[in-house]
């Protein structure tokens, strides 16, 4: 039998010291365990520890004389999951103490385990309160993105980054060339499983989280797993029959999908940079049946692997800090660096300038981020029709203000991801 905490440590501490994702470490660490409720259990370990690390560090670190080093920070890592077990769950204390101890064995770090044994008595015997002498540790986010955040939201910062920390709902997107919404809401509820129709025409909003396999014809295609806010990428964009469309870094492959459910006579062509990721778009793509033309290569460097026409339209999904999908991907807030954001403008404006040479006269191109930062997203709109004559902005309905550039879904809005889009035509 693994120790489970031992595989905790393990995710832990590649995401803190090798800067791997979450969503890679922990499936790795996962696949050891065969029980469903241990896998959950790890990932609960895993995704608690990111969301609470700034307190739980100061926690550990403040019971121990000196910090561990080297090989031996992967017991640091231990001892925050030790930490995460005491005070945000119901395991007993017990059994949370001896089975962190064990782990600290299975690591073949024996001569540590009374140091293991010590810190995590020590915190449970003195029941310290959670810290919150800095804005680091009260609100469990880095200092540099709390400061952009209240640069951008300076009158509900606080409430971005609280809905940043709520566990996300699942939505699901009903595939049209299935059935309607109505009748696959009815097939859910035949299983029991209570879901609301959502604001855009496909979506759905289940009730609480449920295993992929227990959804009704899920394994051929009849719906998609797919949040609220990424799933008004195919309305908005509105291919229309026989077009040629080009999403540009398509990678998992959800919008690539949805655009051709709702228009299955398009031409799509789905590029995207990492060959990894492309897999899953042909996954996808083959559990709903639909084709598309894929393409392993650079979004701002369409000449190198295009010498067809111009797009009618293109859907430009750019790469992002991800700064709204944080409820999520709690990992983000740890690997994401404040020079990165200047890095990604950068990029954004040479894959958004590179993609309007390729757009047809009269054509629409969606530019789209998961980030809630406006230097990601109306900042570099901003920029781009200063710069572009042939540029026009069209304002979208569902935006608060007919004057803001672009629309900007905040996470928790409609209990979606927080989101942007901005929608611009060529004259």
């Amino acid at each position: 039998m693994k120790n489970l905490r031992a595989l905790a440590a393990r995710v832990v501490f590649q995401v803190l010291e090798k800067g791997v994702s979450l969503s890679v470490a922990l499936p790795e660490q996962q696949q050891r365990l065969s029980s469903g409720k241990d896998k959950a259990l790890l990932a609960e370990l895993c995704y608690g520890v990111m969301r609470h690390l700034p307190q739980l560090d100061k926690l550990v670190s403040d019971c121990m004389s000196k910090p561990l080093k080297g090989k031996q920070r992967i017991v640091h890592q231990l001892l925050l999951v030790g930490c995460y077990q005491l005070y945000f769950t119901r395991i007993p204390s017990h059994a949370a103490i001896s089975e962190t101890a064990e782990a600290c064995r299975q690591l073949k770090f024996e001569g540590l385990v009374k140091v293991v044994n010590g810190v995590l008595r020590n915190l449970q015997r003195n029941q310290k309160p959670l810290p919150e002498d800095n804005e680091t540790l009260a609100f469990n986010t880095p200092a540099w993105l709390i400061k952009r955040l209240k640069a951008a939201y300076p009158d509900d910062w606080q409430e971005v980054i609280a809905q940043s920390h709520q566990r996300p709902p699942m939505w699901l997107r009903n595939n049209q060339l299935s059935q309607t919404r109505e009748q696959y809401l009815a097939l859910l509820d035949e299983q029991e499983i209570a879901a609301t129709p959502g604001a855009n025409e496909d979506a759905i909003l289940l009730e609480s989280p449920k295993d992929v396999g227990l959804l009704p014809g899920f394994a051929d295609g009849a719906a998609s797993v797919q949040d609220g806010a990424a799933q008004w990428a195919a309305s908005l964009l509105a291919p229309e029959a026989d077009e040629l469309i080009l999403d540009a870094c398509a990678a998992p492959g959800g919008k690539s999908c949805h655009l051709l459910e709702n228009e299955p006579s398009i031409e799509l062509v789905a590029v995207d940079f990492d060959a990894k990721r492309l897999e899953r778009v042909q996954q996808n793509l083959d559990r709903i049946k639909l084709k598309a033309k894929l393409v392993h290569g650079d979004a701002a460097k369409i000449d190198a692997w295009w010498q067809g026409d111009k797009f009618d339209r293109i859907l430009l999904d750019a790469p992002c800090s991800a700064t709204g999908v944080i409820r999520r991907h709690p990992d983000i807030k740890w690997l994401r660096k404040q020079a990165d954001i200047e890095e990604l403008a950068t990029l954004q404006s040479q894959i958004l300038d590179h993609c309007w040479q390729w757009l047809k006269p009269g054509g629409t191109l969606l530019y789209a981020t998961c980030s809630i930062l406006p230097q990601e997203n109306a900042e570099q709109i901003a920029a781009f029709l200063a710069r572009t004559q042939d540029a026009t902005l069209v304002p979208i309905a569902q935006q608060q203000n007919r004057d803001d550039i672009g629309w900007q879904i905040t996470p928790g809005q409609d209990n979606m991801d927080g989101f942007y889009y901005a929608r611009l035509v060529k004259g």
